[in-house]
């Protein structure tokens, strides 16, 4: 999930839930920070590589003939190709340059109000018992915000359940779930779909097998879509018919601690004309241009079609990131135009700006993260660990959607102790994308499974530090609140979420039904 800075020291409780999750913080915070994480893993590395070099080990890939000698970092030869290479490594590192280029447009779309707007026209307009269902929906879709939508998703639920005669309480608890189960789901795309697909397309490449295979932005869209409906049906009724009825009155008003009623009203759901007006018009953009790729994409000869006419693959799938780019482009600008946020020529490229400097302490982490991996891949390492790991699992019988499920639980349990999805993705991918690979599981495969792990225990890490910011807003309308308190709360929602998820891969494995465009479940 999103990279996140340690939260701080939660209220103290006297439940053993407290003590529990006091002690998951404690062990999560002796891990380094990612950058040193990693940083110590490539030492590992270069010095397992080469005593595996010395020793003149090497791997053969099922299926080829040819024998992979294991390179070493530290031998001649390694220390001149790293010398050579750091640079491009790092500089064409696949996430870095898709990531940036989203974050740019998305910085807009953000920045201008549009989203936000989006939320609370949402929102705001949906009739008081379908409100749990349509926050869900919501927050399900809301990673395409990045952070910003735990910071903005679940205050304005609160204050809708509130406005509507509900519990505000059930709105928070009930959007904070859903924004963590669906920062990997949804309808729509982000940055961190941007990232992950480039992570496993640089892993993918390790072998010859998977220089081919779809590793593109929308290789799990049909999949993600799909769970982030059933995510919002069964987390509107956890809200509506578990949580909300078990809840206490709420005894506050909504106001932090020495603020005033008035004050604690700023934040309101309601639309002004030219926030109406901005996001009809850039609704409207955005469907012309949309209209205008497909078309463009139909037309039998046009120059989006791929090789000998063909849909899929195509430029437009290779291409889908400048594609988004514009989309995005367009609808924050023209929305910024109407609403008046944009009122000069330069608040464009100001906000552009404004959303790469807030991705600067992501840069730092792929430096050491893409040199961690060219590494891994260069050295055949990660290949030598693939053909074992996948020798291993056949010897054990667990292939198929047995593999997955067990890979799914693995990573539930670290993401509790490492909440970066980059950092955990970048820490997985290396090794259990090439491993499935060699047992028939494509990389859009992998990835699907690795979402479902990221996004199911998110949010009861009290790594997490939105989980603390929860509890303070959550103070405002019940003071007595305590981090126990609101964990249990959360929990109700972690095995139903997991559940669906995999009920959803499950579907999906079963009848062989492609995860996003162009991507199987199978290898091609």
């Amino acid at each position: 999930m999103q990279d996140t800075l340690t939260p701080p020291a939660p209220a103290a409780g006297n439940g053993r839930l407290d003590r529990l999750m006091g002690g998951l913080e404690r062990l999560g915070n002796r891990l380094p920070h990612p950058f040193y994480l990693f940083g110590a893993l490539f030492g590992v590395l270069a010095l397992v590589s080469t005593a595996l070099a010395w020793a003149n080990t090497g791997v053969t890939v099922p299926g080829s003939d040819e024998r992979l000698a294991i390179k070493g970092l530290l031998t001649g030869e390694g220390v001149s190709w790293f010398l050579e290479n750091a640079l491009t490594n790092f500089t064409g590192f696949p996430p870095l340059g898709t990531v940036l280029l989203m974050m740019m447009a998305v910085g807009v779309a953000e920045r201008t109000g549009l989203l936000e707007t989006a939320v609370k026209a949402t929102i705001a307009r949906a009739p008081a018992r379908l409100l749990p269902y349509v926050v869900a929906f919501v927050a399900a879709q809301g990673h395409v915000m990045s952070d910003i939508a735990i910071l903005v998703i679940p205050p304005l639920a609160a204050l809708a359940f509130k406005t509507a005669g509900r519990n505000p309480v059930a709105g928070l608890v009930g959007a904070f779930a859903c924004v963590c189960a669906g920062y990997s789901a949804g309808f729509t795309v982000g940055a961190l779909d941007a990232l992950y697909a480039g992570i496993t397309e640089e892993v993918a490449a390790a072998l010859p097998m998977g220089q081919d295979a779809p590793t593109h932005l929308l290789v799990n869209y049909f999949f993600t879509a799909s769970a982030s409906v059933l995510l919002a049906l069964i987390g509107g009724f956890l809200t509506a018919r578990v949580l909300e009825p078990r809840l206490p009155a709420p005894t506050g008003d909504g106001t932090a601690e020495g603020d005033s009623p008035e004050d604690g009203e700023t934040l309101t759901t309601e639309l002004s004309k030219e926030q109406r007006r901005g996001l009809l018009l850039s609704a409207a953009a955005v469907g012309v241009y949309a209209a205008v790729v497909l078309v463009a994409w139909l037309v039998p000869g046009s120059a989006l079609r791929g090789e000998g006419g063909a849909l899929i693959p195509s430029p437009v799938l290779s291409g889908v990131v400048p594609l988004l780019f514009g989309a995005f482009m367009i609808a924050g600008v023209v929305y910024g135009v109407a609403a008046r946020t944009v009122t000069h020529k330069n608040d464009v490229p100001r906000m552009m700006g404004e959303s790469v400097t807030s991705m600067s302490s992501y840069i730092v982490l792929i430096l050491v993260i893409a040199q961690f991996i060219a590494v891994f891949n260069w050295s055949n390492v990660g290949t030598l660990l693939a053909v074992k790991c996948a020798a291993l699992l056949k010897s054990a019988g667990l292939t198929g959607f047995t593999a997955l499920v067990l890979f799914v639980l693995v990573v539930s349990l670290l993401n509790m102790l490492i909440s970066s999805g980059s950092a955990l993705w970048s820490l997985m991918a290396p090794v259990f994308v090439p491993t499935f690979m060699l047992i028939g599981m494509s990389p859009a495969l992998t990835l699907a499974a690795f979402r479902i792990a990221d996004s199911a225990t998110q949010m009861i890490t009290p790594l997490n530090p939105y989980l603390f910011l929860s509890l303070a807003l959550m103070r405002r309308y019940e003071p007595g609140a305590q981090l126990g308190t609101l964990m249990s709360r959360l929990a109700i929602y972690v095995v139903p979420f997991l559940g669906a998820w995999l009920a959803v891969l499950g579907i999906f494995y079963a009848f062989d039904l492609p995860l996003g465009p162009g991507a199987g479940i199978e290898m091609p």
